[in-house]
């Protein structure tokens, strides 16, 4: 399936079990990173607008940019009221966007998905002089407690193609390579979702590696996902743990 099309079925349970990101997060894009009210912000890859509403609660203008017809049309209508942000069709590869006008460029839980050498120099052309890239994903720990652990191996087993787009596939060298000449910076952050069974069901539903009913592994996940639930829920409630991570500079 093309990348640009996978989540189409998928965007109610995006918008309702997807995590935020962590206050400590978007403190340190503005205490750091160096965003301010007003600061003109691409968020490329932008989704349902999850991470685009956090940047406006701080007062920046958002243009977010989305190829799925069907996300883009949630995030407008999460913000239809705030004259701060936009959503446009595009890509990372071909923004369509003028060139030099954007402070910050934005790419949260998105960087995966692009063509690199293709959006590094559309991201050089957007940016103005001094401009940063801002890469952020919400990274799920796969061990630490027995449930991280099984979620872990059952993605693995049943989903469709996990391994292929997980972004941990992303190695440190592409994220170094992306970024200026010893320019990449980088923190990390906690963040938990806790969830009853219908919660995790939808978070599994979410992702785009998990098989939709008909598929022949949709009830074995579902099976495996109840028994795994119910090995290790802890008054009806299982936690998923995630590190946030953020790598940013010129590019």
């Amino acid at each position: 399936m093309n990348s640009k099309e996978r989540f189409s079925s998928r965007v109610e349970t995006y918008k309702k079990y997807r995590p935020s990101y962590p206050r400590e997060a978007i403190d340190y894009l503005v205490d750091v990173v160096g965003l301010k009210p007003q600061s003109e912000v691409l968020d490329i890859g932008a989704g349902t607008g999850i991470f685009s509403r956090l940047l406006l609660e701080r007062g920046a203008r958002v243009t977010a940019v989305e190829p799925n017809e069907e996300m883009r049309e949630a995030a407008l209508a999460a913000s239809k009221d705030n004259p701060d942000f936009r959503a446009v069709p595009g890509s990372a590869e071909e923004t369509g966007l003028p060139a030099s006008s954007y402070d910050f460029i934005v790419c949260a839980q998105a960087f995966h998905w692009f063509d690199q050498a293709a959006a590094k120099a559309e991201f050089q052309r957007v940016l103005r002089p001094g401009g940063k890239a801002v890469l952020i994903w919400n990274t799920r720990l796969t061990s630490g407690t027995p449930f991280l652990e099984g979620y872990e191996r059952l993605l693995h087993e049943l989903g469709t193609d996990y391994g292929k787009v997980n972004h941990r596939n992303i190695s440190r060298e592409m994220l170094i390579s992306f970024f200026k000449k010893d320019g990449l910076r980088e923190a990390r952050f906690s963040i938990r979702q806790v969830f009853d069974f219908e919660s995790l069901s939808g978070r599994l539903i979410s992702s785009s590696y998990s098989p939709q009913p008909g598929h022949p592994h949709y009830e074995p996940m579902m099976t495996a996902l109840r028994e795994l639930f119910d090995q290790n829920e802890l008054e009806g409630k299982v936690n998923f743990d995630y590190v946030t991570e953020v790598f940013w500079g010129e590019v």
